[in-house]
């Protein structure tokens, strides 16, 4: 065995490699086209497949299962990391029953349709628990990539739900597919109580976890910049392992502990920020590349017109209807809701779920397996692939300013008290076509840099401010109310 290293070890380096730089380079295609980039890398590992071009031989479910898990930890750590408390706040209310309500009445729907399809009574409630949650990959991806500026409670409500709803359709998950292959009576009753504990064992050790390492970080003085991911990610991890032992939900525990330390003062935070984005990415693209591996297109055909038909069916009839019912109560407009239904995204999270079922050898766990991930290419290119056009046809493109090309900020490992505050120039505000010299800045405020199209200004006396520009402001956190009245709503709000 020994002397067969390290040659296995660099073709396994390799293939992985070259799949995942070939996955990178192909998803300039999916910002033309609004699909979901997530889409690429899972059609590259297909390709890449036992029955395609790569001929990679993979059939290791276990594996697929906790690669699945651990890249969902850092995406939905990575989504909490970038949630303002202010977003909670807006949305958290419907989107809490989307990810309760919602799942499990679209779990019921998907079953009632399955069904009629022809699957057994254990096949179809599987099939509706498996692809009752949206993918918190796929909405951030397409949310925060397309280059569509959405009207925020709308973007708010359908991020707060991605990132809240994995736990419900794991206990359903769970829970059916075990009781099929150990039938015990009493499932029914179990599954609310068990829904109940793991949110409220994975809601409290979320925030435990949190507070914990929002104390850690403000305190720790490491030696290295590098070395502050390393801890938050260790963080992210215990926040998932911890409330899984004690029968809570992982995930919730990770993107609400993500949310607390995410809302306080970080050292480096810019830094941080960047490399749990990268190793949010490295995971999405590792888990398609994996999951597209385990495909074999000839047994995707056997259930194409069923994957197609349950495909259709959640995307335009089921996903909509839930919407429509749940968000009714909290005052949300007729397009509001109808875009929230349309962009109930799919992606890993369904897939890595059908694996379950797989593992545990449930009766027509395959059949589900291959229907579901049918399902998700189908969700992927219908809605993910109309997300830029159904945004603009539903006129919820939001006003709020585009980000600049360049972006000042201050790297530093103690909590700074003063601030640098950045501001779109609009043609409303105060600012406008005004010299920085006329403008009344508080004592110890400054303006530092302008970002003007593709050129970086110096502010001087005589620079007039002009439509357009992206301004960087110094200032004291009492001044902010001030210059809010000079400048607008900061950008970073």
């Amino acid at each position: 065995m020994l002397t067969t290293e390290p040659i296995p070890t660099a073709l396994l380096l390799l293939a992985f490699g070259a799949l995942m730089g070939i996955s990178i380079l192909f998803s300039r295609a999916s910002e033309r086209s609004g699909i979901p980039v997530v889409l690429i890398f899972l059609l590259v590992g297909m390709v890449a497949g036992a029955e395609r071009i790569g001929g990679i031989a993979f059939a290791d479910y276990q594996l697929a299962f906790r690669l699945g898990t651990i890249a969902l930890v850092l995406i939905l750590f990575d989504g909490g990391l970038n949630t303002p408390l202010q977003s909670l706040r807006l949305a958290a209310r419907p989107a809490s029953v989307l990810a309760t309500v919602g799942v499990a009445a679209t779990a019921l729907l998907v079953a009632f349709a399955a069904h009629l399809f022809g699957f057994s009574r254990e096949e179809a409630l599987l099939l509706g628990a498996v692809v009752s949650s949206t993918d918190a990959a796929a909405v951030f991806s397409v949310l925060r990539n397309s280059g569509t500026q959405l009207k925020r409670r709308v973007g708010v409500t359908l991020e707060l739900e991605s990132g809240l709803n994995d736990p419900v359709a794991f206990i359903l998950t769970m829970l059916l597919a075990t009781h099929f292959v150990h039938p015990r009576s009493g499932v029914a009753w179990r599954i609310p109580l068990e829904v109940a504990l793991n949110i409220a064992v994975g809601g409290a050790t979320g925030v435990a976890v949190g507070v914990a390492g929002r104390a850690l970080l403000r305190r720790v003085r490491l030696r290295a910049s590098g070395l502050y991911p390393a801890l938050t990610l260790a963080l992210a991890l215990i926040a998932f392992g911890a409330p899984v032992l004690l029968r809570g939900s992982g995930f919730l525990s990770v993107y609400v502990a993500a949310v607390i330390i995410g809302n306080s003062r970080l050292p480096y935070r810019g830094n941080l920020l960047r490399v749990h984005d990268a190793i949010a990415w490295l995971g999405q693209i590792a888990m398609f590349l994996v999951l597209g591996l385990l495909a074999v297109p000839s047994e995707l055909a056997r259930v194409g017109w069923f994957g197609l038909a349950i495909g259709l069916f959640l995307g335009v009839v089921a996903r909509p209807a839930v919407v429509f019912l749940c968000l009714l109560p909290f005052g949300y407009t007729v397009r509001d809701m109808m875009y929230v239904g349309w962009v109930g995204l799919r992606g890993a999270v369904p897939i890595v779920l059908a694996t379950f079922p797989v593992l545990v050898g449930a009766p027509g766990a395959a059949r589900v397996f291959n229907v579901v991930f049918f399902v998700v290419v189908v969700n992927a290119l219908v809605q993910g692939g109309t997300v830029r056009w159904v945004t603009r046809a539903l006129g919820l493109e939001s006003a709020d300013p585009p980000p600049p090309h360049a972006v000042l900020e201050i790297s530093s490992m103690r909590p700074l008290r003063n601030d640098i505050m950045s501001f779109y120039v609009d043609r409303a505000v105060a600012a406008c076509g005004v010299a920085i010299a006329e403008l009344p800045f508080p004592p110890d405020a400054a303006a530092t840099l302008i970002v003007r199209g593709e050129e970086l200004l110096a502010p001087r006396g005589g620079t007039v401010l002009q439509a357009g520009d992206h301004v960087y402001v110094f200032c004291r956190p009492e001044d902010r109310p001030f210059l809010q009245l000079i400048f607008g709503r900061p950008q970073d709000d």
